[in-house]
């Protein structure tokens, strides 16, 4: 049985270079999960995944400024060099994510566990980690 990441990641292969935004992206988002996703560089700005299962994503380069992601599940994900500016992630899970060099400049990380996560070269500038869980995050 082929999941809907697989499916995601092949679609990606066959059409290297199509952006992923406009009406693609709102069938991508109304999969049940995007576990295990290639959505490396694509365009979620203002996307609404609240609560989303994106444990082990790779969204690389992917813009996700103002994004909406309220409980979502970053476990293990990596977002090494996302635009995260403005995003809400409050209580998010993002232990063990790759965030190094991304950006996070005004985020909402209330909450949230990073326990374990890549921080190196990530921007903090004027984010909120109150509450937020650090244990091992470097």
């Amino acid at each position: 049985m082929t999941t809907n990441a697989e499916k995601i990641s092949a679609w990606r292969q066959a059409n290297p270079g199509t952006a992923l935004n406009g009406p693609l992206l709102r069938k991508l988002l109304s999969l049940t999960t995007l576990r295990d996703a290639n959505l490396q560089e694509a365009n979620l700005q203002e996307a609404n995944l609240q609560e989303a299962n994106l444990r082990g994503a790779d969204l690389g380069g992917a813009d996700l400024s103002d994004a909406n992601l309220r409980g979502a599940n970053l476990w293990g994900a990596d977002l090494w060099d996302a635009d995260l500016t403005g995003a809400n992630l409050q209580e998010a899970n993002l232990w063990g994510a790759n965030l190094r060099g991304a950006n996070l400049t005004g985020a909402n990380l209330g909450g949230a566990d990073l326990s374990d996560a890549n921080l190196r070269g990530a921007d903090l500038t004027g984010a909120d980690l109150t509450g937020a869980n650090l244990g091992g995050a470097n």
